[in-house]
């Protein structure tokens, strides 16, 4: 503004003044020089304006880097109460027969699934004696309730090895979690800086993904399991109707003559 100002006085002197050649005695005026040092004054002042308003921005957020990296410790460690544990131990159980322990272990660390699951059910069963033998519609029933049982003790021992999987990464994840917390909540100016900032938010959304994995294996096994349990159900309804069907047929070539010689015999009498 006092720039602008200035440079209306200075045209406003050389307007006045256009039709003398001197101002005084021995001063010849340029009016072309003059306005173009006006132009220069106006350039400077510009630049002087707008390194000014940088000076005072770069102080700004001197002074802002400065406050954060001097607050009280209570500012940092004011939301520290959160759960520290997100995975409580597994309480063992009594173990009365000795195969209880090892299906435990597997639930906490993954290992042995298969052979843990085992020991803590009845075992398998082979081909019962006579299958062979047995009509179509017999096998078929017998191989769809082995089907199931099959299915059962896989899908078991999946889940169990996925859970004691997600069990056992849960302490480094938790270790994970605390470092972030503390370089969240340090006084450390270091811990500060945009790249410290960016550095946690990308290690952050990274155990998120993880952690969403992880959510995505549970309700993975829940749905395989759900599947199992309508398959059971599918076969007993399948079953029920098979017999219902083999029922009817029996029933219209045993009790006509059934119902013939009862009504005889009370005919008779």
């Amino acid at each position: 503004m006092k720039g602008a100002m200035f440079i209306s006085v200075i045209a406003l002197a050389v307007s006045t003044t256009g039709a003398r050649a001197q101002f005084g005695s021995g001063i010849v005026l340029d009016p072309t020089q003059s306005a173009h040092a006006a132009q220069q004054i106006l350039q400077a002042n510009q630049l002087y304006t707008t390194t000014v308003e940088t000076s005072r921005n770069v102080i700004g957020a001197y002074n802002l880097a400065q406050k954060m990296a001097n607050l009280p410790q209570s500012y940092y460690t004011a939301y520290n109460n959160m759960g520290r544990q997100q995975w409580g131990t597994l309480q063992q159980p009594a173990n009365t027969y000795g195969n209880s322990t090892p299906w435990m272990a597997s639930a906490s660390n993954g290992y042995g699934a298969a052979a843990a699951n085992q020991a803590a059910s009845v075992p398998r069963t082979s081909q019962i004696q006579g299958y062979g033998s047995l009509s179509v519609q017999g096998q078929q029933e017998i191989a769809a309730r082995g089907a199931t049982v099959d299915l059962s003790d896989s899908v078991n021992t999946s889940n169990l090895q996925a859970l004691g999987t997600i069990r056992a990464n849960a302490n480094q994840r938790e270790t994970d979690i605390s470092q972030l917390e503390s370089q969240t909540h340090s006084a450390d100016p270091a811990q500060h800086t945009e790249m410290a900032t960016l550095q946690r938010i990308n290690q952050a959304l990274l155990i998120e993904l993880r952690t969403q994995q992880e959510t995505n294996q549970i309700l993975q096994a829940q749905a395989l399991q759900t599947m199992v349990g309508q398959k059971a159900q599918q076969d007993n309804l399948k079953t029920l109707f098979r017999t219902g069907n083999s029922y009817q047929q029996t029933f219209n070539t045993v009790t006509p003559q059934q119902s013939t010689v009862g009504t005889q015999w009370a005919f008779h009498y």
